[in-house]
């Protein structure tokens, strides 16, 4: 991933409703969720979701697809990979030591928690 990329990724991201919406959508996985139902969790209307859906896509953070009259949108985990990949690719200067960043899921606790802040 190429700088200017990571910064405009990492931009759209530094907002609340937009981290919000990302965050619900890796929890969703690839199926994503329709619009609507993203508007109702995040509690936004309409016009500020789409503004906010959009910067994300114009990102490249997330893709949209069509189903009948409905508007799905995923996150790209490509996208996400190459961002995490840009930001530990130099981890710990090289030097051997291990530190590359490990996937370990949240205390029940904790996630219990994230869930009714975003509900």
């Amino acid at each position: 991933m190429k700088t200017p990329a990571v910064i405009e990724a990492l931009g759209a991201l530094a907002h609340e409703h937009r981290l919000a919406i990302y965050r619900l959508l890796v929890q969703r996985g690839p199926e994503g969720l329709p619009a609507g139902i993203i508007g109702q969790r995040i509690g936004l209307l309409p016009s500020s979701l789409t503004f906010h859906l959009q910067n994300l896509q114009r990102a490249g953070l997330i893709t949209q697809r069509r189903e009948s009259r409905q508007l799905f949108y995923s996150v790209d985990f490509t996208a996400m990979n190459g961002l995490v990949g840009y930001l530990t690719e130099n981890c710990c200067g090289n030097s051997g030591a291990e530190c590359a960043p490990g996937c370990a899921p949240a205390t029940a606790a904790k996630v219990a928690k994230r869930a009714a802040k975003v509900a």
